[in-house]
């Protein structure tokens, strides 16, 4: 219904562009044609409200309600609540306080008994550790001398300790070993998109946090979107806020937010910045899109960003703020307006945090009709939501 909708308004600005085209054909010789340039009233499809203290209060306050509310179905909600880990500090240890890595196919492991150095595969200057070890096979087992063929896969260290140990008691007599990982190359996770060095990394012997791995991939880029980070775990996702997670864990000293726990096979993706912006248009110094990163923005910080309202043919009573109605198919959009002609409402603008996709249109004309107003907003923001839209279909055909 809301694409029929939109569908229809651009439908009914293309009829006009053309209508208007025709009337020049009144000063041509020739023929008249009669044309009518009625517009569609606007106030069935468009809510209107100024922007009050009350206003940036209920939106803080329901904002607030949405965040501790939980998004999406009951497997999302599982799935998150799995990925949730509560953090008491910083420390990886604490994230995961009985974390043990467990070998997997591919691992190469360094076996080391004491005071019986034959069953030590020869080493060297010229050999590393990697070359020197023992290699867990695909099938998970490994040869070992005396004892021949072991599982190892899916096994703590210290359980192949003892289990290596027991398995050579009839050989030696109390032996000591030492089990290390050469080289970790069974488990792994891929971080993509949006970092400085997107790649494979491995999981080891410490556990790696989704923080932990966008800063080994060198951190975002300055084109990654924060509030949209995808992990794809077991053939489903979930979408992370990293703006939210470093706002919650910078809360408080302690640091109490939520951090991730990352697997084997876990893909992290970072959106390029995309849709996620917000435009501003008409009479300001210079009109910009502005991508919503790591910081929210602000009506006052946007207009501040374009450099400022033309004070030579601007209405400082229309600043606007059209924002999408997605929760609502009958409705296209909601508009908001800031009177500043008393400057001091421009501290109400800095308390209004604006949305992606919202354009930012400061109008010449006196405000005398809303329905005026809000019908020349309408084909400029009818294209911005119909180019972002069609980008959003490509991005999720992309992931």
């Amino acid at each position: 219904m809301k694409n029929a909708l939109i569908a229809r308004l651009l439908g009914a600005s293309l009829s006009i562009g053309v209508l208007t085209g025709l009337a020049g054909c009144v000063f041509a010789p020739g023929g008249d044609i009669d044309y009518d340039t009625t517009a569609a009233p606007v106030d069935d499809i468009v809510d209107v409200e100024p922007i009050t203290f009350g206003l940036i209060k209920a939106q803080a306050r329901a904002d607030a309600e949405a965040r501790q509310s939980a998004d999406g179905d009951d497997a999302q909600r599982e799935l998150e609540e799995a990925l949730s880990q509560e953090l008491n500090s910083s420390t990886r240890a604490q994230l995961a306080p009985n974390y043990q890595y467990h070998v997997g196919p591919g691992d190469i492991l360094t076996i080391v008994v004491y005071d019986h150095p034959e069953l030590s595969l020869p080493t060297g200057s010229e050999r590393s550790a990697q070359e020197a070890g023992n290699l867990v096979h695909a099938d998970g087992m490994l040869f070992y001398p005396y004892i021949g063929r072991v599982k190892v896969s899916g096994m703590t260290l210290d359980q192949i300790r003892r289990d290596l140990g027991e398995k050579l008691q009839p050989y030696l007599n109390e032996p000591q070993i030492d089990v290390k990982v050469a080289a970790f190359r069974s488990q792994k996770v891929r971080v993509s998109g949006e970092v400085e060095t997107p790649g494979v990394q491995p999981i080891n012997d410490v556990p790696l946090s989704l923080l932990d791995a966008i800063a080994a991939a060198g951190g975002l880029s300055q084109d990654a979107d924060w509030h949209n980070v995808v992990l794809k775990r077991d053939g489903q996702q979930t979408v992370i806020s990293l703006y939210d997670l470093l706002a919650e864990r910078n809360a408080a000293s302690a640091g109490d937010g939520k951090d991730r726990l990352l697997k084997d096979g876990d893909t992290l993706y970072v959106p390029d910045v995309g849709t996620q912006k917000v435009f501003v248009m008409g009479e300001v110094d210079k009109p910009v899109s502005l991508p919503l990163g790591r910081s929210p923005v602000s009506l006052t910080d946007a207009i501040a960003q374009a450099g400022g309202i033309n004070e030579g043919s601007a209405d400082a009573s229309g600043i606007f703020v059209v924002r999408r109605d997605r929760e609502d198919p009958e409705k296209l959009a909601t508009v908001y307006q800031l009177d500043a002609r008393n400057a001091t409402a421009l501290i109400l603008g800095a308390d209004f945090t604006l949305k992606p996709q919202d354009v930012v249109y400061v109008t010449a004309a006196p405000v005398s009709r809303w329905n005026r107003v809000v019908r020349q907003l309408l084909p400029s923001v009818t294209t911005i939501y119909q180019t972002t839209e069609i980008q959003d279909n490509l991005d999720t055909l992309g992931q």
